[in-house]
């Protein structure tokens, strides 16, 4: 059984926002990007184990943005 989380991301603008925070959050051990959307500002990932926010949270800085959990 998988578990979701959702996130509200500041600061994209296109489409290759959408790839820098998928790519870096992709990057997460065990996390699957389900949906990035800079017009909504959301992100949606799922895991296997519970959702590591705060390593969902570093790598959306990392990808230069700000999230917080929606």
């Amino acid at each position: 059984m998988s578990t979701t989380a959702t996130f509200q991301v500041t600061g994209m603008t296109c489409g290759h926002c959408e790839m820098s925070v998928r790519e870096e959050v992709s990057e997460i051990p065990g996390v699957q990007v389900d949906e990035v959307d800079h017009g909504s500002g959301t992100l949606r990932v799922s895991s296997e184990q519970p959702v590591d926010e705060a390593a969902v949270l570093a790598a959306v800085t990392e990808a230069g943005y700000s999230a917080q959990r929606a």
